[in-house]
């Protein structure tokens, strides 16, 4: 990230790309700066240096200062982790924490992110803040998030994703999969579009976080590209869903879901396929796609899925 003066101001600025589209990032705030970059680097963006053409997505960053005011009469309604997003069918706000997101619906897609105060070094929020002004973003050129893990079947190339809230074992059951050799695309959050008719996926978050037992508050952090010499996937295409839950059980079971069910899991697990109205039909038409391009199982995950190789064989007589 490179740092200019623009009057007594620093401004540091910097540009990713993803899936073909260019992000400029700007902080007039030169820690936070510092903290953003730690936050990309950790997520599946490429770094540009010299610019071939105008950004899709200018996120500018800022804190310490007075957050905008939301204008009245817009249609909100609650998110995850206590935050609030506002709408009216365009244009989009989001309060979350101490910080304000506006999102400006036009092109080149205009993010503004205003922080009351900086964060604190572990102050999960960023993060949130951050992934959320990003992905809104991403979401206005055809790649829309979804809360999933994916891995690769190495034989048949197909493309696993595991879908499921925080604590479902998305990360387990991904880290047992990459330790018999199976590709990974993320263990978290993956990127979906279409292309040529087809649903790809790819990861967004590059690094695993998993804890060491359920009551363990503290996630380990860690790239298996570098820790255990697993090979990392740009994009797949999803061939398998497995709409992950913990049953508490020694035995896993998995029971095959229709069309239909799966379509309706698949919304579950993306709602802003339903929140952000303006961009909802396209959303709603990948999720379609990838319904009947890709079979669906309700997995009740047992304890049977952490023995070493289990899930390996267990899943590949699926695919």
């Amino acid at each position: 990230m490179q740092v200019i003066h623009a009057s007594d101001r620093p401004v540091s600025e910097a540009f990713y790309s993803v899936a073909g589209r260019l992000l400029f990032i700007q902080s007039t705030n030169l820690e936070l700066r510092n903290r953003i970059e730690q936050l990309f680097a950790g997520w599946q963006l490429e770094s540009v240096s010299f610019l071939q053409r105008s950004p899709d997505v200018r996120i500018s960053f800022s804190c310490g200062g007075t957050v905008p005011d939301i204008p009245r009469c817009l249609s909100h309604f609650e998110i995850a982790d206590g935050g609030k997003c506002y709408t009216n069918g365009a244009d989009l706000y989001l309060t979350l924490g101490n910080s304000v997101v506006h999102l400006e619906n036009r092109s080149p897609v205009n993010v503004n992110v205003s922080l009351r105060e900086l964060p604190g070094p572990v102050d999960p929020w960023l993060a949130r803040v951050a992934s959320f002004a990003v992905c809104a973003a991403l979401r206005r050129y055809g790649l829309f998030d979804i809360h999933s893990a994916g891995v690769v079947e190495p034989e048949s190339e197909k493309g696993v994703l595991i879908i499921g809230p925080s604590g479902s074992g998305k990360s387990t059951l991904a880290l047992q999969l990459v330790a018999c050799g199976w590709p990974y695309l993320s263990d978290d959050e993956l990127l979906l579009n279409m292309t040529d008719a087809t649903v790809k996926a790819r990861g967004f978050r590059s690094f695993f976080a998993v804890s060491k037992d359920k009551n363990d508050a503290f996630k380990q952090c860690f790239e298996p590209e570098a820790i255990m010499g697993a090979k990392r996937r740009g994009c797949a295409l999803p061939g398998l869903l497995l709409f992950i839950s913990l049953s508490g059980e020694q035995n896993s079971q998995l029971h095959t879901l229709t069309q239909a069910e799966t379509m309706t899991r698949l919304i579950r697990a993306c709602p802003w396929a339903t929140y952000d109205t303006s961009i909802a039909g396209a959303n709603l038409g990948v999720l379609s796609v990838l319904a009947r391009q890709a079979s669906g199982f309700d997995l009740a995950a047992g304890r049977d899925l952490l023995d070493p190789g289990f899930a390996n064989e267990f899943l590949k007589s699926f695919l």
